[in-house]
């Protein structure tokens, strides 16, 4: 009796609690570990701009994931071993030799339970409210153990250098955009998120990426006024263009020397009816270049991002393209942008082209030549390439090195193109379907 007595005295119940409090602290730990590793940024950046000020502190911690998990690793590997150690002296004392295993499997569950999933199972669940809550804790944390955890850098870099490997602690595995894009694409494939809404979200992340080069509209394809033509004939053509800009050139098409607005014209148009000396063959005094306007240039290798901010900040919505020698080479509007984020905008006066993409009874899809490689792959889910070109049709002539004729099939990049039709040297429509896999029965047959 007395000495059962005296195996549990004060020393073993000192102990045993100094147990329970480090498995306490490694369920801590681990905790905060998952918690702030699995919290979104985008979210504690909100939490924190709402006043929360453990938010805020979560976020300047994991802008050096380093030296936090170093801290937070650190601290659980002293508490985990220190258990287990008095864990081991504990159980010996009472059961002797034939304590270690017997505190080697209590430890290993107790530790795995109540210091491993169950704080990280509650951290993962809610991941925000637990890295606000605590932040601030470990914040003390890293500065204290911040001495110990340079060292522990230094070496573990030093060794990875002997091995080959550089590592930069200011480096980031994956951009902020692409986390968006990969969240954007990965809840669309799980049904959270429409097609459609994926497409304006990636469509919009992607403007920074893309040329203005890529969406104007083409030279040839380019509506015109000749300045040289009488005023009448003139304000015919603007009256019957869906446009309410068109260029005006003098001599040649490439000599833009203003941009007509109806507007403008318009008012024109009414000074010289309703004046005092109105009359209507005074339409025939209009001097179009006078309410022409001074025409905005923009270079083909601008990105879209900044094209959309200086149509913004110039309050304009259209300027023509050049390339480097300052030849035309198109005209690109706010519209055409903007569409690239929500999709085809038309209105009223709009002209009817017909639709761009559609189902042919064979099964094919009648594609137009002009149709954008972009917006193929949108429409379709498809992956074409579209670094060599900006059209299905000039990606088929890359592919094919030529100018192909009519009714010639070719085969890349898993799909079938055939040319339907063909004006001069442009690919104007094209077959186009995804090639059927292989089975590999009917290819050992």
């Amino acid at each position: 009796m007395d000495e059962s007595s005296s195996l549990l005295d004060a020393a073993f119940w000192v102990t045993s609690a100094a147990i329970l409090a480090l498995l306490v602290l490694s369920a801590f730990f681990s905790g905060s570990e998952t918690a702030l590793t699995a919290s979104s940024r985008g979210k504690l950046r909100a939490q924190a701009d709402r006043g929360s000020g453990g938010a805020a502190t979560a976020l300047r911690i994991t802008e050096d994931s380093e030296r936090l998990i170093g801290s937070v690793l650190l601290g659980n590997n002293l508490v985990n071993i220190l258990a287990t150690s008095l864990t081991t002296a504990l159980f010996t004392r009472l059961l002797g030799e034939g304590g270690v295993a017997l505190a080697t499997l209590v430890m290993t569950l107790l530790v795995l339970i109540f210091a491993e999933v169950l704080p990280k199972t509650y951290a993962i669940t809610n991941p925000e409210s637990a890295a606000s809550r605590v932040a601030p804790v470990i914040r003390v944390l890293i500065f204290i153990f911040a001495p110990v955890v340079s060292a522990v850098r230094l070496l573990v870099r030093g060794i990875l250098w002997v091995f080959g490997v550089r590592t930069d602690p200011n480096s980031q595995i994956l951009s902020v955009r692409e986390e968006i894009a990969g969240a954007i694409a990965l809840g669309h494939s799980e049904g959270a998120v429409q097609k459609e809404d994926r497409d304006r979200l990636l469509g919009a992340l992607d403007l920074g990426d893309r040329t203005v080069e890529e969406i104007m509209r083409h030279r040839s394809q380019i509506e015109m006024v000749d300045i040289d033509n009488p005023p009448e004939a003139i304000i015919t053509q603007c009256l019957a263009s869906p446009h309410t800009r068109l260029p005006a050139y003098k001599g040649e098409r490439e000599n833009i020397v203003g941009v007509i607005h109806a507007k403008d014209l318009l008012r024109e148009v009414d000074r010289l009816l309703r004046g005092a000396n109105g009359r209507l063959r005074a339409i025939g005094d209009l001097k179009v270049m006078n309410i022409a306007r001074k025409p905005y240039f923009v270079p083909e290798t601008t990105p879209l991002d900044e094209q959309m901010r200086q149509f913004l900040r110039r309050k304009a919505h259209f300027a023509l393209v050049v390339d480097e020698y300052g030849a035309l080479r198109g005209l690109i509007t706010l519209e055409d942008i903007l569409e690239e984020i929500v999709g085809e905008i038309a209105d009223e006066f709009d002209q009817d082209e017909g639709a761009p993409l559609k189902r042919s009874e064979a099964g094919d899809y009648l594609v137009d030549g002009a149709m954008t490689i972009r917006d193929l792959n949108r429409a379709m889910d498809w992956h074409l390439p579209d670094e060599e070109a900006n059209t299905v049709a000039g990606l088929v002539i890359h592919e094919a090195q030529m100018i192909p004729s009519e009714g010639q099939v070719f085969s890349f990049h898993g799909f079938r193109f055939e040319v339907a039709a063909r004006q001069e040297n442009r690919l104007t429509m094209l077959k186009v379907r995804p090639e059927a896999k292989t089975r590999p029965e009917a290819a050992r047959d």
